[in-house]
């Protein structure tokens, strides 16, 4: 689609008066009028109509109601992508034969409206942000993963995509707003992204050469994230400029991840970006473990951008936080490896999810779970379930390889990593032991004990797990020899939160 125009000052005025006449005819039939800086969205039954409105703010130009229209049928294409039953058509306001307004006439098209499907408002996870439990946290990384996975590549970017056209504006930005917010704070962050973008600059060239570029959602924060019949829905993605959309999918996730951070949910932030890490493996390019250097780097933009928008809102204090949050995201945290072993329905993945939010930086380790791999090298889904050759003998080293290689690729990326597997045999432990040194990475293996009967108990009351295990497959490994055990053992028959909590203690003192 190619852009209009801009307008002249006649035309300009013309727009404004329609507007106007628009604005009360849609809201005299609407229940509810939903107004920001750019559209108005009127709410009436269940349906939802939204007017741009006849605006310029450089990176936004809707002046004319060609403009308009072309920014409603960009809207309706990107957004049903993620949210087809959101997204239904772009209609008109067309002029009646007795000189008022109808919608869809015959008459001359005053304006353009994008119809949607009306939803609760209260149903967006900004609203709710503690709703975002372990399972939801899964479906939203995996559903932001498949979401970037089918997006279009660009390489017509600069390397960085859309984040280093937003490193250059912040700046700007936050040094108009340094005598309110303390120049130093605002120097600091300028001066340590500059440093990070100049670091960085290969991989990102790297990543744009590679695909990682992609029209993605460009506003991926939990107001833009619908939950419905328990499914996380994308929506109100950025249309109106593409420097904003065609970004690293790294960047995008980035803003997810940073918002559920900020509002003190890292422990689903990292479970996001786990499942994200998973799924992503499916379907990305090659690289996907290394790219997750420049992790820090958009988190800090994404809090840095926050920072300005409540700085402008009029609340310095939230524009405080979200500084202080920028220049901590690109504060190096060393990384740590940790192994947690154990019997089938020893606990491994709660411990595990326990864990990864005290560990590395933020928004925590990322979790390497062997019956994940095992059903993504067998190209399955992490909930369907195997064949039983996909647990031959010649199998598990192959997980346990690939597991191992993600672990190496993750901590040369700055990221610590848990890995979650049984580790039946010695050498799998002392590999993983391995892969921590030959990062200079602080090691820490464990080994999850639980009577018997409390195991069978957990493995028979498991659903929407990955793991295939059944009490039989308990019962063939209890009678394993273990050989020496050189871990940690926790009694996993009680809480998990002492032990995890001392093992942060460990490796973060």
């Amino acid at each position: 689609m190619t852009t209009p125009s801009a307008p002249t000052a006649e035309s300009a005025r013309l727009e404004a008066l329609q507007e106007s006449e628009v604005a009360a005819w849609l809201g005299a039939r609407a229940d509810r009028v939903i107004e920001t800086s750019c559209a108005r969205v009127y709410l009436t039954g269940d349906l939802a109509l939204k007017v741009k409105r006849p605006v310029n703010f450089g990176f936004l130009n809707y002046e004319t109601r060609a403009l308009r229209h072309w920014a409603l049928e960009r809207e309706l294409a990107f957004n049903r992508a993620a949210a087809p039953d959101i997204y239904r058509r772009v209609g008109a306001v067309t002029r009646a034969i007795d000189g008022g307004l109808e919608l869809d006439g015959a008459g001359e098209v005053v304006e353009s409206v994008l119809e949607m499907r009306r939803f609760d408002e209260n149903a967006v996870l900004a609203e709710q942000p503690y709703a975002v439990d372990g399972d939801l946290a899964d479906d939203l990384g995996r559903a932001v993963a498949r979401f970037h996975g089918e997006a279009p590549v660009t390489r017509k970017a600069e390397p960085g995509g859309g984040m280093s056209y937003t490193i250059r504006s912040n700046a700007a930005l936050l040094k108009d707003l340094a005598p309110r917010l303390g120049r130093e704070p605002v120097e600091a962050l300028i001066a340590a992204t500059d440093a990070e973008r100049r670091r960085l600059e290969g991989l990102l060239a790297d990543r744009l050469d590679g695909g990682w570029v992609r029209r993605c959602h460009g506003d991926l924060h939990l107001g833009n994230i619908l939950l419905e019949d328990g499914r996380p829905i994308l929506f109100d993605c950025i249309e109106f400029n593409d420097t904003l959309s065609e970004i690293d999918i790294l960047y995008d996730v980035a803003f997810l991840l940073m918002d559920l951070d900020f509002r003190r949910r890292r422990d689903a932030a990292v479970r996001v970006l786990s499942a994200w890490l998973d799924e992503g493996a499916r379907l990305l390019p090659a690289g996907l473990w290394r790219g997750l250097e420049a992790l820090p780097l958009a988190l800090s933009v994404r809090a840095g951008v926050r920072c300005h928008v409540q700085a402008h809102g009029g609340d310095d204090e939230a524009a405080r936080a979200y500084l202080a949050a920028a220049i901590a995201h690109l504060t190096p945290v060393r990384p740590a490896l940790v192994a947690v072993g154990g019997l089938s329905g020893s606990g491994k993945s709660t411990f595990a999810r326990i864990a990864a939010p005290g560990l590395g930086a933020a928004p925590g380790a990322v979790i390497l779970r062997s019956d994940e791999i095992r059903k993504r090298l067998w190209g399955l889904g992490p909930l369907d379930r195997l064949p039983s050759q996909a647990y031959a003998p010649e199998v598990s080293p192959r997980v346990y390889g690939e597991m191992f290689d993600n672990a190496a690729a993750l901590l040369a990326a700055g990221r610590a990593v848990i890995l979650d597997a049984v580790f039946l045999k010695p050498e799998e432990r002392a590999a993983a032991a391995r892969i921590a040194a030959a990062a200079g990475a602080p090691f820490e293996g464990l080994w999850l004990e639980a009577p018997q009967a409390l195991l069978e108990q957990r493995i028979a009351g498991r659903t929407g797990d990955a793991s295939d295990a059944d009490v039989a497959v308990l019962r063939g490994q209890i009678t394993r020899d273990l050989g020496e055990m050189t871990w940690l053992r926790v009694d996993s028959d009680g809480a998990f939160e002492p032990a995890a909590e001392a093992l942060v203690r460990r490796l973060n003192g």
